[in-house]
């Protein structure tokens, strides 16, 4: 984490135009600190975290907003290698009737291969089933960077990065940029899931994928990809559960060149009218950037606005009603700050920025959640997990 964090401040700072793919992938595997985690707030007001101890991914609930736990429960009681970092972290999702489902993804033996993991809980969180492999193929290729989501209906969306591709690229002697990024689904509460499908091949290999439910139940994507010559923008895609295949669509055009993944993934929050609230990052031209915008697929986003520039970093985002948050870091001398900026008019215009909460070493990236129409900041510096209102410091 701290040669992430490293390599993050120079990107952030303009100062790293290009990287090779395998370097930036050797610099994601470190385990030195696993900061990664998740969480989200269930229909009674109880907060589940996820984050990784050790070997296991542990999953904890919260009735007094984070102040303390009443329940921690291992997910997987036989230990595995667990990716726990920024972008590569265990994610929680809840369903309909009570449901927690996890996932996470377990690195193989060779350097930057994995396979998605998954697990359930129905009875609240009390234990939860034997973990078992999203995908069917079980090649010893990269299966990573999963991301979770549950659909209007109940069924459980799981999507990733996937190297499969590229691997036949390579055998038929033909180019290849990246990776593809697949998903599956499960219509019977995670018992099984179906073979997955492909979203988009030639997408970037280590930037999470951000998905979010809209209005009418079905689940989006919004995801790092690949044109022309490694131009990494961002690409849209709702994620058909049953035979249709996903439509994708260019969402940014930021023309950012960059031969190899930044590790910057970005955020989607779909509000009641149907808009794509969304925040990414790019460092076009050598300006750092968090940018915001609503996502017109296949045309350039509307409202634009830069939300933040040098020494932010990794932004998250949240939609309720008219009422638009981003929270996101920034580095300063003193360490690290925990950012946020409001709209109180459906993304017309936002406050400007405010801290927070403040660290002087590392913290996994932020995550807001949502309860009783209040937004807070899910954090961790240091492991130390802290629910932060976005109210705080106002």
């Amino acid at each position: 984490m701290r040669r992430l964090a490293c390599f993050a401040s120079l990107l952030l700072a303009g100062l790293a135009s290009s990287a090779h793919a395998d370097d930036m992938h050797g610099m994601a595997m470190g385990h030195e600190a696993p900061l990664g985690f998740d969480a989200a707030i269930d229909a009674g007001g109880h907060l589940w975290v996820v984050d990784t101890v050790g070997e296991h991914v542990r999953a904890r609930r919260s009735d007094d907003m984070g102040r303390s736990f009443t329940v921690s429960t291992i997910v997987n009681p036989t230990g595995e290698p667990i990716y726990a970092e920024g972008e590569n972290r265990p994610k929680i999702a809840l369903g309909p009737k009570g449901e927690l489902y996890v996932t996470w993804s377990q690195p193989r033996k060779l350097p930057w291969t994995g396979f998605v993991r998954f697990s359930r809980s129905l009875d609240g969180g009390a234990h939860f089933d034997t973990p078992t492999t999203v995908h069917a193929d079980r090649a010893e290729i990269t299966h990573r960077f999963d991301s979770l989501a549950v659909d209007g209906k109940g069924n459980v969306i799981v999507a990733w990065i996937d190297k499969r591709d590229l691997e036949a690229a390579k055998a038929a002697g033909k180019p290849y940029l990246g990776a593809a990024t697949y998903y599956s689904w499960s219509t019977d509460r995670g018992a099984h899931f179906a073979p997955e499908r492909k979203i988009v091949d030639e997408s970037c290999e280590c930037c999470r994928i951000a998905l979010a439910r809209a209005p009418d139940g079905s689940v989006d994507a919004f995801f790092r990809t690949i044109y022309g010559d490694n131009i990494r923008d961002h690409a849209f895609a709702t994620l058909p559960v049953g035979k249709t295949s996903p439509k994708v669509e260019r969402a940014t055009f930021t023309q950012w060149h960059i031969e190899g993944c930044p590790h910057h993934g970005p955020s989607l929050s779909i509000d009641a009218k149907g808009t794509r609230h969304a925040v990414w990052f790019s460092a076009a031209d050598g300006k750092a950037t968090i940018w915001y915008g609503q996502l017109m697929p296949g045309a350039p986003p509307s409202h634009l606005t830069t939300v933040a520039t040098a020494g932010a970093s990794h932004a998250d985002l949240l939609a309720d009603g008219t009422h638009v948050w981003i929270a996101f870091h920034q580095m300063s001398p003193e360490g690290l700050n925990l950012m946020v900026r409001e709209s109180r008019d459906g993304g017309a215009s936002f406050d400007e920025p405010r801290q927070v909460a403040h660290t002087a070493n590392e913290s996994g990236w932020p995550k807001l959640v949502l309860w009783d129409h209040r937004a807070f900041v899910a954090w961790n510096p240091e492991g130390q997990f802290r629910l932060v209102p976005t109210e705080a410091l106002k």
